[in-house]
């Protein structure tokens, strides 16, 4: 049983998040383990396994992005977010602009000046990185927006291609993720008790 069918939706992404949480709710009562404690081993084993379930069919459908990841993963008949028989690539022109913010942020490190960064190095980083937030906003707009609607507008033939389109608009999110939370880190460890918060 897949994430959507938990909650008995179709595959589809313009979900209402107050229906879904209201869903949640009355699906969590109705099956809690707490209520079952008389139940047979058996069957408080199910219960526990139905309950997790739900948990984790709510988690990844209530965000919209991770429920267009879902989708993509449940399409690819995959289980996991490793295993993607084709990983989309990047396109030119952005990696062209991360190597270049990629130069400029070695080139800032490099410096030994008192502080960590170069003269003007943290302005032109915190400059970079605003542009940046702003295409990473775009790019979430469009996976939320323009491409959700083609996957619930779209008929099983047109599915493929929207799957590569959304495929390619994470991989540019994640692209951009990776370079913000690199210049995050290069300005942060300037400043005096900096902790990094980059996801392994």
């Amino acid at each position: 049983m897949d994430h959507f069918e938990v909650f008995g939706l179709p595959r589809r992404l313009g979900i209402d998040a107050a229906e879904l949480q209201r869903k949640f709710y009355e699906l969590s009562r109705r099956g809690h383990p707490d209520f079952h404690q008389g139940a047979p081993p058996e069957r408080q084993a199910e219960i526990l396994e139905a309950s997790a379930r739900l948990n984790a069919a709510y988690r990844a459908l209530r965000d919209p992005i991770a429920r267009i990841e879902y989708l993509v993963r449940l399409e690819e008949g995959r289980d996991t977010r490793e295993g993607a028989t084709v990983k989309p690539k990047a396109p030119p022109e952005l990696l062209e602009e991360m190597f270049e913010i990629q130069e400029a942020l070695q080139d800032a490190q490099a410096s030994n000046e008192p502080g960590g960064l170069a003269p003007g190095a943290r302005e032109t980083l915190g400059a970079r990185r605003e542009r940046l937030l702003a295409r990473y906003g775009e790019e979430e707009a469009r996976l939320c927006g323009p491409l959700s609607e083609a996957w619930d507008a779209s008929e099983p033939a047109e599915r493929a291609g929207v799957i590569v389109a959304f495929k390619e608009s994470l991989a540019v999110r994640a692209y951009l993720r990776t370079v913000i939370d690199d210049i995050d880190e290069a300005v942060g460890e300037a400043r005096e008790g900096y902790v990094s918060h980059r996801r392994h």
